[in-house]
């Protein structure tokens, strides 16, 4: 404790001098559990496919978020939402709970009845078998049906081919992730959009970092979103963002996050319009308090501020963090190109620059019991894997009876869903962990059925 924060015979010690006190002994507290912890013991420690990367400031942040006791959404949040907004070169950005909430809450939005020609249930979205569920729940939860089209195999995106033979007099919109950090081909899904006048959603969940002509993925359709889940890019433990260059769209969202209000007010503000009081809503008598009326069925998917002073922190080592995932990507692929004969792995597309979330590999002929063999070894290795998500969307037990069309036969899904499965590239991977994991690849990548 500094000489000034000592009690004197007189008085006790400031808030302020207490809180630097708290920070240290924080500081003091990170420093110690790093000095005490395991190093890592290839065959015996538990190597993860993702996990945050995190310091004292991280841990300080939420420390002194919460002795600030904002409990809900509050300046931390504000913060973060301008600086990620900067980050992207976004107008707008609105922080959720989750990516899946960001995903529902984009969706959701373009069902407004304030837009000229809203998404109704009934209408068509165009998506991928070979993906996350919650890039696909949106558009069920809202009653529209989803169109599946396959992906490219090298790519792993969206097989921009398919779109026309997906379009039909019901399509409204198309929601597309770019999968494992590679953005889709971002020219040619918004050429179709345009020329259908069809909203796009960006699941950018698993590539913040990543870059398409140099400009951030997320950024080019009517909304993108992102996940801030331990495994992600950037952490704040759960929590997401959606964001638009549209302020119109924005308030929207905002609405449908915000139980479904009409009112934009920020938390703790009043009479932001000046009309709180004077207006007419639906038959609510005249003047009724603006900011108990709603415009929409929304809901409540608000972060606390501790999570948002987490991301903050966060996300001033997005740069560094993007450089680890693409370090670590290239170091695996050396290291497997001497299996190129029997297994590819994910290539980038095209005028794009990935902040990898995953390496990829998949077998140029598909094994499903060779797969699982290896998935078995991996796990006996303790090294963290992964399949591509749900592999099929459509064969998972939940969507067995969706109302859904497919377009062709998925085969490059199908060859997915049996013979491929990824690795991690998290920045928290050390050099030891990298050279565990390549020899382990070069083992498991010679098993048989």
């Amino acid at each position: 404790m500094s000489n000034q924060c000592r009690p004197s015979d007189k008085k006790s010690p400031s808030a302020q001098c207490l809180r630097e006190q708290i920070l240290e002994l924080v500081e003091a507290y990170h420093a110690a559990t790093q000095a005490e912890s395991e190093p890592f013991i290839p065959g015996q420690s538990v190597l993860p496919y993702g996990g945050r990367v995190f310091g004292a400031e991280d841990i300080q942040a939420a420390v002194g978020a919460s002795l600030d006791f904002w409990l809900t959404l509050g300046p931390e949040g504000k913060g973060f939402e301008e600086e990620l907004g900067a980050y992207l070169g976004c107008e707008n950005v609105l922080l959720v709970n989750s990516g899946s909430s960001a995903n529902l809450v984009a969706l959701s939005a373009l069902t407004s009845p304030k837009l000229d020609n809203p998404i109704c249930p009934g209408d068509e979205v165009i998506t991928v078998d070979a993906g996350f569920p919650t890039t696909v729940n949106p558009i069920l939860q809202n009653g529209c049906i989803p169109v599946f089209v396959d992906v490219d195999p090298d790519t792993v995106n969206v097989d921009v081919t398919q779109l026309e033979a997906a379009l039909s007099g019901k399509t409204r919109a198309v929601i597309l992730a770019h999968t494992l950090g590679n953005p889709f081909d971002i020219d040619a899904v918004s050429s179709f959009c345009r020329h259908h006048d069809l909203f796009l959603i960006e699941d950018n969940c698993d590539a913040l970092g990543s870059r398409y002509r140099g400009k951030p993925t997320g950024t080019f359709g009517d909304f993108g979103t992102s996940s801030f889940y331990p495994a992600h890019h950037v952490t704040m433990g759960e929590g997401g963002a959606v964001y638009t260059n549209s302020a119109r769209l924005h308030r929207i969202a905002m609405s449908f996050r915000d139980w479904g209000r009409d009112c934009w007010c920020e938390g703790g503000d009043d009479d932001t319009c000046g009309n709180r009081f004077s207006r007419k809503w639906g038959n609510l008598p005249a003047g009724y308090d603006h900011k108990y009326v709603y415009s929409h069925i929304g809901y409540n998917l608000k972060p606390t501020d501790l999570q948002a002073a987490i991301g903050r922190v966060q996300l001033k080592r997005i740069d560094a963090f993007t450089a680890a995932r693409k370090r670590n990507y290239a170091y695996l692929a050396e290291r497997v190109k001497a299996f190129a004969d029997d297994w590819a792995f994910q290539q980038a597309t095209a005028d794009s620059d990935p902040s990898w979330f995953g390496f990829l590999l998949r077998m140029r002929k598909p094994d499903h019991q060779r797969l699982t063999r290896i998935c078995l070894e991996l796990s006996r290795r303790k090294i963290g894997h992964r399949r591509l998500f749900a592999g099929s969307i459509t064969h998972q037990p939940a969507y067995l009876t969706i109302d859904c069309r497919k377009v062709g036969d998925l085969a490059n899904t199908q060859m997915m869903m049996n013979g491929a499965f990824f690795v991690g590239v998290y920045p928290g991977l050390t050099d030891t962990m990298l050279e565990y994991l390549g020899e382990s690849l070069e083992t498991v990548l010679t098993m048989k059925g």
